[in-house]
């Protein structure tokens, strides 16, 4: 079975990174910064392609592209170019730093990130932000958080999930019984069940769970789940819930909600951008189009303006309108 989405933003075909390594210094040289330049070079090129921009900048000219670039550009539109040029397990690391740190923590952000990627990335998330930060993930996610979702981030942090991809429809039908069991057939509700279950089996094993669980009573386990929890934790749970039925749908809904309703969350809408449009994000743009009815683009368009908007177009797949 394929896992592989379709991402918006490829390779730049007849790469050449000492070249744009100059246009890139001309763009910023002398009075006034050519935004265009910066938004076609940065945004048309992968990540790989933008690690071995930095290095030929920094070789010819001895300086740090991250520096230059901000110092010439400012706001939204900044964020979005460092956070572009960053190798993408640090842009993750930082991600996760910034959710916990000062006051009060993002668990949002904990949840978008813990709750969708593999084991392998999970890994070497951990051994990265122990080098950056100097702080084991796992025992700053312990003092961030607690009960239940604290239990639930813990077992994410471990990244132990099967990810065999073999399926086994009685164990599925164990498992669905015990969930209902854990759940809606007792008084309160044994959590512990739904963290191992959820957190342990492989996804295509935990797509038969579901239907089992939806067969034997009528209703899908999301709903079940936003019966049984609430807060963090059913966020969480229904997070993996929905990885597993349809990621792009789960990243369409953060796109929706980072420009949802007065004023947009432009770190999540620059997040998730950043982070699947080498991956997915043209199944993502479909998914948005079919859950609300409207483009993808338009919605940036009405959320989001200048440079910072034409270069999030760039990083969608779009081309640009007025």
């Amino acid at each position: 079975m394929c896992l592989c989405g379709t991402p918006t933003l490829l390779p730049a075909q007849g790469f050449d990174p000492v070249k744009d390594a100059h246009d890139l210094r001309k763009a910023m040289k002398g009075f006034g910064t050519d935004e265009d330049k910066l938004i076609e070079i940065i945004c048309r090129r992968n990540n790989e392609q933008r690690q071995e921009i930095q290095r030929q900048y920094k070789t010819h000219f001895g300086k740090d592209l991250i520096e230059d670039i901000k110092s010439e550009t400012s706001g939204n539109f900044q964020k979005l170019l460092v956070g572009l040029l960053r190798p993408i397990v640090d842009y993750y690391c930082a991600e996760l730093n910034d959710a916990m740190a000062g006051l009060g923590t993002d668990e949002e952000v904990l949840i978008e990130i813990l709750c969708t990627l593999s084991n392998v990335e999970i890994h070497t998330i951990k051994n990265q932000y122990l080098r950056l930060y100097g702080a084991h993930l796992e025992s700053e996610l312990k003092s961030e958080t607690s009960g239940n979702f604290k239990r639930l981030l813990t077992s994410l942090c471990a990244a132990a999930r099967d990810e065999s991809g073999r399926v086994d429809p009685n164990k599925a039908k164990e498992d669905a019984r015990e969930l209902l069991k854990a759940g809606e057939l007792r008084v309160g509700t044994d959590e512990s069940m739904f963290n191992m279950i959820l957190c342990q089996r492989n996804y295509q094993q935990l797509k038969f769970i579901f239907q089992e669980y939806e067969s034997v009573t009528g209703h899908s386990l999301e709903k079940a789940l936003k019966k049984e929890f609430s807060g963090d934790i059913m966020e969480g749970l229904i997070a993996i819930y929905k990885c597993v039925t349809n990621k792009a749908e789960y990243f369409a809904s953060r796109l929706h909600k980072s420009m949802a309703g007065i004023g947009t969350n432009d770190k999540q809408l620059i997040r998730v951008i950043i982070t699947r449009c080498e991956i997915d994000l043209a199944d993502i743009k479909g998914a948005f189009e079919r859950l609300y009815g409207k483009s993808l683009k338009s919605w940036i368009k009405g959320d989001t303006s200048g440079h910072y908007k034409h270069a999030l177009y760039a990083l969608v797949g779009e081309q640009r309108s007025s």
